[in-house]
């Protein structure tokens, strides 16, 4: 799959394509059916298979400090569509000419100049244009003047909830990580590249691996029952606290994973940690003494879950 950052960095091998348009936050199961009829459009096509998504995404860019906690960063979403197909991943900077464009000039500029797409499909609840004007019946109209395909794919829904990422982060902020995995299609998981910590865990005995977050919002906060990903090929059992570490003082997102019965040194390893089971609210301890007695309390409940779910 092929990363190309930007319209300008557009070539013609890259025209007449099968698209998709979205933010694809999460890509869950009811994202993973678009991509797999994109796929196969574009299999039947003999073309390229596209998807168009943007940085930051609109409601980021709208409205940077209130906007919905991320599932997904960008690097994430990569991970996740390498493997479904997918040839081109279109990242568009949304910038201010980007917002300011209408439905008309997004149809003409992009779709049709810049891509020359021959089949588009998208989601039900897709908007575009300034102001959000455009939706799937000026899509068909603008398919059927320019000569591409236009469909539209129903959402998916479980229990009779429709899979979404906005239902997916409220079932995160409700502990339901079980709901939310099965939206997912996977467990939910955070990754990112071990960094050097301020080695206070060391100190009270409970070294960390420490993720800076890089972002506004996180969908779940609070201690875990985790296991890490992308050391030594196999998983390792672990208690998490993802937050602003109140007890130092913390002012910025930061996941930190305790590993059982690990010492190694994985400074600058790139991981992914899946959240298996909530333990407790992220809370300010009056010291760290009493910090370290509720980690031990947490390493325990952590492994009576793993030891049950074996």
């Amino acid at each position: 799959m092929e990363l190309i950052r930007g319209l300008h960095n557009l070539r013609n091998r890259h025209k007449a394509c099968a698209l998709t348009i979205g933010n694809f936050d999460g890509v869950h199961l009811g994202h993973q059916e678009i991509l797999k009829l994109l796929v196969n459009k574009a299999r039947a096509l003999n073309i390229d298979a596209c998807l168009m998504s943007f940085e930051p995404l609109p409601q980021e860019y709208f409205a940077p400090s209130t906007a919905p906690a991320r599932l997904t960063r960008l690097r994430e979403k990569w991970c996740a569509i390498e493997n479904t197909g997918i040839d081109q991943f279109l990242c568009i900077k949304f910038n201010h000419w980007l917002a300011e464009l209408t439905a008309d000039e997004f149809i003409n500029e992009i779709l049709v100049n810049a891509l020359q797409v021959k089949f588009l499909v998208i989601g039900d609840d897709f908007r575009f244009g300034k102001n959000r004007t455009g939706d799937f019946e000026m899509l068909k109209s603008a398919g059927n003047k320019y000569g591409f395909e236009v469909i539209n794919s129903p959402s998916h829904c479980l229990d009779n909830v429709r899979i979404s990422s906005t239902n997916i982060r409220q079932a995160l902020a409700n502990n339901k990580l079980t709901t939310a995995e099965t939206m997912l299609g996977h467990p939910y998981k955070i990754c990112g590249r071990i960094a050097h910590g301020d080695k206070r865990g060391r100190t009270i005995g409970f070294p960390t691996a420490n993720i800076k977050l890089h972002r506004h919002a996180t969908p779940l906060q609070g201690v875990y029952a985790v296991t890490l990903h992308g050391i030594d090929h196999h998983a390792i059992q672990g208690v998490a606290n993802i937050g602003k570490r109140p007890t130092v003082d913390g002012n910025s997102l930061q996941l930190e994973v305790h590993l059982f019965d690990f010492d190694k040194s994985i400074y600058g390893e790139q991981i992914c940690v899946e959240f298996k089971f909530k333990i407790r609210d992220e809370q300010r301890f009056e010291s760290f003494e009493a910090l370290k007695l509720q980690i031990i309390k947490d390493s325990e409940q952590a492994r009576q879950f793993f030891a049950q779910q074996a």
